[in-house]
């Protein structure tokens, strides 16, 4: 077993938000552009939607750069796309990241299982895996 993290540790995929994030403020720029560049014969309300219509992509993209997972000394809180769940160490079973996975994902006590998309093989496989069994360190080491 290798040497647990410090707490609190937490784990994203810092590459997905760095392109994310910069992306997403550029939408938001680029739509009010349009919006005020749109001919004269274009109403108020076409170019209000144009600029909400940024601010929606915005949002949806913002949605993919949330995905975290944190451990403290009393459990795990899994940010993913729409939801955040807590969860104390007892009820973590066991971490799967098993080849082709796109995301690690938490066996819990009571027969479920959840994503931990803030642990994803698209941020580099070896990281992914170097992650996955850190948090599986954890779970073992506070598993009593």
């Amino acid at each position: 077993m290798s040497t647990p993290a410090e707490f609190p540790v937490t784990w994203a995929p810092r590459r997905t938000r760095a392109v994310l994030l910069p992306v997403c403020a550029l939408l938001v720029v680029l739509f009010a552009v349009i919006a005020v560049a749109l001919p004269s014969s274009w109403q108020f309300n076409d170019r209000a939607m144009m600029v909400l219509s940024g601010v929606f992509f915005a949002a949806a993209g913002l949605m993919l750069a949330r995905p975290r997972v944190s451990a403290d000394a009393t459990g795990i809180t899994v940010v993913n796309f729409v939801r955040r769940r807590r969860l104390a160490w007892a009820e973590i079973v066991r971490v799967n990241f098993r080849q082709g996975d796109p995301w690690a994902t938490l066996d819990l006590a009571d027969g479920s299982s959840l994503a931990v998309v803030g642990i994803q093989s698209g941020m580099g496989k070896a990281q992914a895996i170097a992650d996955a069994r850190a948090l599986r360190d954890l779970v073992a080491q506070h598993a009593n």
